[in-house]
């Protein structure tokens, strides 16, 4: 009786209806993943470290135009196998900006409402995509309560809050079909395969923890930097060895940097972190749009900058070999706020100090390794 009992005031099972609508999104999302295959690994020619191979992964390529079209994918991935997602779920984020143009994309692929808590420092272009693909945008003037907000509306209204910056290190499947093993593949018939260094940013964590883990599992021994803005908690916490770190600064990076460690970012797995000035990552950004020939966003610039002074470092030591980093984003999505100089000298920011290092760059030098 008592058993009978239990059974019959257990919670009912989703519907039959309900699964075959999962089933039906995850296909969906399956075979956007199949359209939008591998993003290119591109050489980086710099004149002055002859010794040493740059690759820059271009990521921007993806259907929304930056690194976070995967993470988007495989956070809807893990909301819906974890019964969060059902038909008609109202989906709600914070975010810089990037992550949200993601799930917007595939929120609509989906046919599910979202709502993108954004910084009110986010760029005009950002906010113009997420509206494009169907989403909806909450400003807060606080970039520290980006999160909070997000998860009252999510409370408040029976939405699912995506919470990227828990989930970003546990949504992604780092063992296969990912950028690392991606990367790692592309590198495989180069002059030297394994790269010395694997450079990225933080904004979740998620993926330095993705490669890092992937590298350890595949017994492939690269080592892995991350690169900080000034300002951000993640530098700090590194070298402190305090995962609860907070700061009062927010990252005048948009897309990386944190005013806290978040939970995505596993510093375990990080052998070195680099500290970047803003300034360099603004120089950097527009010193690699020239040679490309296409703009790219800031936070490939703190990639590149940080990428450059473990060649510098490389090249010093007459150590031959490579190093991959990159392209986070298009800079199209910048162009009223970086690329604008008066925007960026009102902020603050002032790239000239850099820039006559890029140059010394330009010009085939081998200049000393770039300060921070």
């Amino acid at each position: 009786m008592q058993l009978h009992a239990a059974v019959s005031e257990a919670p009912s099972n989703p519907s039959r209806s309900d699964r075959r609508w999962v089933r039906h999104a995850l296909e969906l999302l399956e075979a956007e993943a199949g359209r939008s295959g591998w993003t290119p690994l591109l050489p980086f020619r710099v004149k002055g470290l002859e010794g040493v191979d740059l690759y820059l992964k271009d990521e921007s390529l993806h259907p929304t135009g930056s690194l976070k079209h995967r993470l988007a994918r495989s956070l809807f991935m893990h909301g819906l196998c974890n019964g969060d997602i059902r038909r008609g779920t109202t989906i709600i984020e914070a975010s810089s900006g990037s992550t949200a143009v993601s799930e917007a994309y595939f929120a609509q692929i989906l046919d599910l409402p979202f709502v993108a808590v954004l910084p009110r420092a986010t760029s005009p272009e950002k906010i113009a995509l997420i509206r494009r693909f169907g989403g909806g945008v909450h400003v807060v003037d606080d970039p520290t309560e980006v999160v909070g907000t997000a998860q009252g509306l999510a409370e408040g209204g029976d939405g699912y809050f995506m919470d990227q910056f828990t989930y970003a290190s546990q949504a992604t499947d780092w063992r296969r079909d990912n950028i690392a093993s991606e990367l790692f593949g592309q590198m495989s018939r180069e002059r030297h395969p394994i790269p010395d260094w694997v450079v990225v940013g933080a904004g979740t964590g998620g993926t330095s923890t993705c490669i890092a883990r992937h590298a350890r599992y595949q017994g492939i021994g690269s080592n892995i930097a991350v690169v900080d803005p000034e300002g951000s908690a993640f530098y700090e916490g590194w070298r402190r060895k305090d995962t609860g770190f907070v700061t009062c600064t927010p990252s005048r990076i948009e897309g990386i940097g944190r005013t806290r460690v978040e939970p995505s970012f596993v510093p375990n797995l990080i052998d070195e972190m680099i500290q970047v000035a803003d300034g360099a990552s603004v120089a950097a950004m527009r010193w690699a749009s020239d040679l490309l020939g296409r703009r790219v966003g800031p936070s490939t610039g703190t990639n590149l900058w940080g990428a450059l002074q473990l060649a510098v470092r490389m090249s010093a030591s007459s150590r031959q070999g490579s190093i991959v980093t990159l392209i986070c984003d298009t800079g199209d999505r910048y162009a009223s706020t970086y690329y604008d100089d008066d925007w960026v000298t009102g902020r603050g920011i002032d790239p000239a100090p850099w820039v006559k290092t890029l140059d010394r760059f330009r010009l085939g030098g081998a200049p000393a390794a770039p300060a921070a």
